[in-house]
């Protein structure tokens, strides 16, 4: 798709001879002397007429207050509201309450300020708000409470309380009319704001006996009340003592100890009893007897034998019973002491618990009460944290309004203005805020409008473009890309530069945005820094620096897998530029470029070079000449039309056509306000030492 060609010289602003720069900036302050003169002397004349006879002369008395942090103790005691102690958020407090709005009501209400004309402005002449009220409509009766809230916004509006540096001073100044009135407002501020102190101190000790004395009487009902529950629970109760409740459990376990024997001897007992029971024969009977009386008798005559046998027999039986029942009367025993010992020792904790909370009782009784003694005993000598340091002296000459001060600022702001004027002036005629002023002017398409990108260093910008892939600088990116691409259906661009007509209008940020979207879209892309001279990539790419690059490639020094950088965070290829003092113009037209551009058309989707300026130098307008592609950068509201006008002239005049032109580095919010610029000025020599080694 073939571009329209950009208007003729003829149709053009006529070029100026010199470009935007400081010395520029200088002789248009020239030019405008006489409206920055005429602004000078408007703001003094202006100054003067108001200090010399509209401005009223305003007095300020000062009065001064000291904390004081160490105060001698009428008695020995601590009281409850204790004095401040000089920290810096007390310090900050005590400003803020000689502000504060209740002392200014009692300060107008004791010099009765509602009926000084200065501060009540009912009192005075009525405003024009009033008089057209009156013209259109009966006015409405003034408000008390607002008159009096008028007041005192008046004299707070009249008011100045700081802390002094490094110290516990507080100065009040008050500013009035009359130097004997603000001295007399002055020391009364003081003086009730001392008796304010006293007044919080003696409230608040009364509050403060109030409640602890109905804290007192309620402690004291409550350890009446425990006390009378552990008297109740003494005489309901037949308790004994701890020794006395140890010893039971010491018999308990004797007791437990004779009951295991004796459950030992019954067993014994009843096994002896059961051996004789089952014994038959005589030799089982004298065996299960164990007795040497009846083996003697087994050999002689049975009857007497048996007799005896019998007998053994009847006292192992009486041995088991006598045994059984001594351990039947031991269980009962334990069983009894057990819950004997049990029913002690709830008791016991129960009345431990009573007398712990009547000890409690009595311990916070007599707590309270001591501190309901030391508080009665301070009522009545309070004293103020504060004392007058210094009273007012009234002043003899109005500190406002300070002529000289307001005829400087005045001088000052007439400058400023007349100068912003001028400047204001010439940056209306100058560059471009919009894409139509710019297409008109050119005759050429505006393929992109890339906004200003955020960031403070080239780094901070080249992380932003890779961590934003959605921000609306990328989406602007992408416009561009989908403008490059569809210029020629039939033949896409694969090589495209990017230059503009003088430094600093974002040719190399839209370079690097412009190769990161079309990483975006799965393409092979390398990214060629074309001015050698500058070597701006290494500032985005900084752990690059040093690499060797095109010079060294061209030149033969290196080959093309030494110079060609894959960034794997980017995921595009580089190729760094680097400083010789060969010309730059005879490597751009060399046969080795050229071989060289062929063989990266076969390596890589897209091929970007980043060209230097074409109003500085003619490097642009060679390697147009192996490029598919030429975009043209204009920076917003900054290139002046006569730079842009001439480097167009510039690739006219070697046959070599613009595809497109990018308006860059946007500020949309002003952009929204701005209008059309005018004509300014053509490119001087400021930008001659842009390239200088």
């Amino acid at each position: 798709m073939q571009m329209n060609a950009p208007h003729s010289p003829a149709e053009r602003p006529a070029p100026e001879d010199e470009m935007i720069d400081l010395a520029q900036g200088l002789r248009s302050l020239r030019a405008g002397w006489r409206t920055i003169a005429a602004s000078f002397g408007v703001a003094v004349a202006l100054g003067l007429l108001y200090a010399q006879f509209l401005a009223t002369p305003v007095y300020t008395a000062k009065a001064t207050v000291v904390l004081e942090t160490r105060k001698p103790q009428v008695i020995d005691l601590e009281g409850m509201m204790g004095g401040l102690t000089g920290t810096s958020d007390e310090l900050n407090t005590e400003v803020e309450v000689l502000r504060s709005r209740g002392l200014a009501e009692k300060v107008v209400a004791a010099l009765d300020l509602g009926a000084d004309p200065e501060f009540n402005a009912t009192l005075g002449a009525p405003s024009l708000r009033a008089r057209l009220r009156g013209l259109f409509g009966a006015a409405s009766a003034p408000d008390p409470a607002a008159i009096r809230a008028g007041v005192v916004d008046a004299v707070l509006a009249h008011l100045a309380v700081r802390n002094l540096p490094d110290s516990y001073v507080f100065e009040v100044a008050v500013q009035s009319e009359d130097p004997q009135k603000a001295a007399r407002i002055a020391d009364a501020w003081t003086k009730r704001y001392i008796v304010n102190q006293i007044e919080v101190k003696f409230e608040a000790t009364e509050q403060a006996t109030v409640w602890l004395g109905n804290r007192v009487a309620a402690l004291k009902r409550q350890l009446e009340a425990t006390e009378e529950k552990v008297k109740s629970f003494n005489v309901g109760t037949t308790l004994i003592s701890e020794d006395s409740l140890a010893a039971l459990q010491v018999q308990l376990k004797d007791l437990r100890e004779r009951i295991a024997d004796t459950t030992q001897a019954a067993a014994r007992a009843s096994a002896r009893v059961t051996a004789l029971e089952a014994a038959r024969t005589r030799d089982e009977k004298v065996a299960a007897a164990g007795e040497v009386a009846l083996e003697r008798l087994a050999a002689g005559n049975g009857a007497e034998f048996d007799t005896q046998f019998a007998r053994l027999l009847a006292r192992a039986r009486l041995e088991r019973a006598r045994a059984e029942d001594q351990l039947a009367a031991m269980r009962r025993t334990e069983t009894t002491l057990s819950q004997q010992i049990s029913r002690q020792g709830d008791d016991m904790i129960a009345l431990q618990q009573l007398t712990r909370e009547a000890e409690a009782n009595r311990t916070l009784y007599e707590y309270f009460l001591g501190r309901l003694k030391e508080t009665s005993a301070q009522q009545g000598i309070q004293q103020a944290d504060s004392r007058v340091l210094s009273a007012a002296v009234v002043p003899r000459s109005p500190t406002a309004p300070r002529k000289g001060l307001i005829l400087a600022m005045c001088g000052v702001l007439g400058l400023i203005a007349g100068v912003a004027i001028v400047v204001l002036r010439d940056l209306l005629r100058n560059g471009y805020r919009t894409a139509r002023a710019l297409e008109e002017d050119t005759g050429l398409v505006v393929m992109g409008q890339i906004p200003v990108i955020p960031g403070a260093t080239r780094g901070e910008v080249l992380a932003y473009l890779a961590a934003k892939p959605s921000s609306a600088a990328m989406e602007a990116v992408r416009n561009l890309r989908t403008s490059v691409l569809l210029s020629n259906v039939d033949a896409p661009p694969q090589v495209i530069m990017l230059t503009s007509s003088v430094p600093g209008e974002g040719k190399t940020t839209n370079a690097l945005a412009l190769a990161m979207n079309f990483v975006g879209i799965g393409k092979s892309v390398l990214l060629i820094e074309g001015d050698i001279r500058r070597n701006m990539l290494a500032e985005y790419f900084p752990q690059h620096a040093g690499r060797k690059g095109l010079v060294s490639l061209l030149s033969g020094a290196a080959g093309v897998d030494e110079v060609v950088i894959a960034d794997p965070d980017l995921g595009l290829s580089l190729i760094m530029g680097e400083r010789s003092r060969v010309n730059a113009a005879d490597l751009f037209m060399s046969d080795a470029w050229k071989a060289f551009i062929a063989q990266m058309r076969r390596r890589f989707d897209y091929i970007l070079i980043d060209t230097p300026p074409v109003l500085v130098v003619p490097d642009a307008r060679i390697i147009a000449q192996s490029a598919d592609a030429a975009l043209f950068s204009v920076l917003w509201d900054g290139t002046a039309r006569s730079e842009v006008f001439e480097a167009l002239q510039l690739f006219e005049s070697v046959h070599q056509k613009v595809s497109g032109l990018i308006l860059s580095r946007i500020d949309t919010d002003r952009m929204q306000r701005y209008g059309r610029g005018g004509s300014y000025g053509a490119r001087s020599g400021a930008h001659a030492e842009y390239y200088r080694d």
